[in-house]
């Protein structure tokens, strides 16, 4: 008998709507199988998957369903079509009460139909050839025996309807395994069963079966409750061997050649070998029992624990690979399609879907510093990280830069353990640069790209004139000069040191040098050629205005101030002439031009 029948189960029912994360997609391969089981298949390894490969990676929800009572059986799942049973309203050891069986959509979790049966559906049901096999328990108030023999039944899979039941003896009926056209099903005995009529085929009494048996290669393998698994004839139940785990063995998983069964008094997961059964690995969680029933699939093992929990171990070594926190304890066995895990818990009745949920990555970029010259490097960096803050540590990130409104990737790099990236670039023409990064994403995280950062490539300036000089200020100094770029550049010595250039502008002719002078203290003049001959003006603070006239080629002005606020400034104007202009309050007004003639 299973050891959980002495739980108590509250009868306050939980009402917990359809909760949809993400799409479960049941292969179109996996439809064309009309033999679905316990475990998907005799061997019972729980892996619906037709072919290998996708398996979880990590533990996220997919959708659940709410039934109408705890859920201690397994799924099996046939033609997109989740069939799963529960206890009644009233649970166990109260009020005895019907169970049911549900089918439900495997994309959606909607459900199909239900059967009602006379016992708690614990026993996960098979599904071959069209047809739905499940037992309901009899029903134990800790004193009398309610309904003394367990139920077996073979239900219409499209509908539902009954097509036949066999009473077994003693209260729990366990999972079944079709074979062959057998039915191999525990109850106080282990028995073997007409699949189509349910005409008894042979029974071993012998073995104090403790769950549902496994059939691999024409062997029934089988846990017990004195602790040994058996590896019985499938044809006639002869025994051809034994092998002791613990107190108690499960139900039993077998896949490529080994043996893997649950002993849930002592919490251990144990592999065996198929042949002899000498032990390959066990496991035993920290700080909760594992609970009975092993799935395998694509070389990993999955089992629910009684501390809520499910368990993914190395199916080659035991070690954990993951585990996910359910609502309540997980006593079945999970069922494994296509990368997804269904399972359900004890506590509150859900059915889980549980596979790999991309989690959603942000990208973030910024450019250092946003303006250099010409071949000089720049950085651009940032993070990748989930939505939640997560650092995603080794990710591959592009630096992208847009041409011509394409972006064509420049480089790659890879995030550090706190999901930071460093791009180091240059750029050999002047101009604005636009750039991102970008995450191309896996099965895990979801594909990111950052935010767009612009860079001002500058050309390099160099003077391309002689310097005019002026002090503002006691201790001061303004430097001006016609950089290579035609414009006028300035500096300012503030005692102790140079200032950066800082360029003021102006298209200046070439060949030509400024001019400058201070008409009071904190007020400096410029003076230059334009590309038009004319004299421009402008102080450190305003910005150029034109004093006209024509000078000629090759020629620079030339000025000086008395103070007071008079400026005078002179230039060789076209048939090498002199000319002269001047003002009294600083720019506020001007002289004409004025001619001094000749030498």
């Amino acid at each position: 008998m299973r050891k959980y029948k002495i739980l108590s189960f509250s009868v306050v029912i939980l009402l917990i709507t359809v909760v949809f994360a993400g799409a479960v997609t049941v292969p179109a391969a996996a439809a064309q199988y009309d033999t679905m089981q316990y475990r998907y298949n005799a061997a019972h390894t729980g892996d619906y998957s037709p072919v290998a490969g996708s398996v979880p990676s990590n533990g996220q929800l997919k959708w659940k369903y709410t039934t109408g009572g705890g859920v201690y059986s397994s799924p099996a799942i046939a033609n997109g079509v989740v069939y799963v049973g529960s206890d009644g309203p009233n649970g166990v050891d109260e009020t005895f009460s019907n169970g049911a069986l549900y089918a439900l959509n495997a994309t959606t979790g909607a459900e199909l139909w239900n059967y009602t049966t006379v016992g708690p559906v614990r026993s996960s049901p098979a599904v071959s050839n069209g047809v739905v096999y499940t037992g309901s328990d009899g029903e134990y108030n800790g004193t009398t025996s309610l309904h003394s023999n367990g139920t077996f039944y073979a239900l219409n899979a499209t509908t539902g309807a009954e097509l036949w039941n066999y009473t077994l003896g003693g209260l729990s009926v366990s999972p079944p395994a079709v074979s062959n056209g057998a039915v191999y099903v525990g109850g106080d005995n282990l028995y073997a069963l007409n699949a189509t009529t349910g005409a008894e085929l042979w029974n071993r009494t012998a073995i104090a079966l403790d769950d549902a048996p496994a059939v691999a290669n024409g062997v029934v393998y089988v846990g017990s409750a004195d602790g040994n698994v058996y590896a019985l004839n499938a044809t006639t139940g002869a025994e051809l061997w034994n092998s002791t785990i613990g107190v108690t063995a499960s139900s039993p998983a077998v896949s490529n050649g080994v043996v893997y069964v649950g002993d849930p008094n002592i919490g251990n997961v144990y592999a065996l070998y198929a042949n002899n059964g000498s032990t390959i690995w066990s496991y035993e969680a920290v700080g909760g029992y594992l609970s009975y029933y092993p799935a395998v699939a694509n070389g990993v093992v999955y089992v629910g624990s009684w501390d809520s929990g499910l368990f993914a171990l190395n199916a080659n070594n035991g070690s954990k690979l993951w585990n996910f926190t359910a609502g309540g304890r997980v006593l079945d066995s999970p069922a494994v399609v296509n990368g997804v895990v269904y399972v359900g818990d004890t506590s509150i009745g859900n059915v889980y879907a549980i596979g790999t949920q991309q989690l959603a990555t942000t990208l973030a970029a910024t450019a250092a510093p946003t303006a250099v010259d010409i071949n000089t490097p720049f950085t651009i960096n940032g993070t990748l990280n989930t939505t939640d803050g997560t650092a995603v540590a080794g990710a591959t990130i592009q630096l992208e830069k847009n041409v011509s409104g394409t972006w064509n990737n420049v480089t790659t790099n890879v995030t550090n353990a706190t999901g930071g990236y460093l791009f180091s670039n240059h750029e050999s023409t002047a101009g604005t640069y636009y750039y991102r990064t970008a995450y191309d994403g896996n099965a895990t995280y979801t594909n990111a790209t950052s935010n767009v950062v612009s860079v001002n490539v500058q050309p390099v300036i160099t003077p391309a004139s002689s310097p005019a000089v002026t002090a503002q200020n006691a201790n001061s100094l303004n430097l001006f000069v016609r950089g290579s770029d035609n414009s006028l550049w300035y500096k300012y010595w503030t005692g102790t040191t140079w200032t950066t250039a800082t360029s003021l502008g102006g298209v200046l002719a070439t060949g030509s040098s400024p001019a400058a002078t201070s008409p009071r203290s904190g007020v400096v003049n410029v003076f230059v050629r334009g590309t038009d001959n004319a004299v421009w003006w402008r102080t450190t603070t305003s910005g150029w205005k034109s004093l006209g006239g024509t000078l000629a080629a090759g020629s620079s002005p030339a000025a000086t101030s008395p103070g007071s606020g008079q400026v005078d400034i002179s230039v060789l104007g076209t048939g090498n002439v002199l000319w002269w202009k001047t003002t009294t309050n600083s720019g506020a007004s001007w002289s004409g031009w004025m001619s001094v003639g000749g030498i």
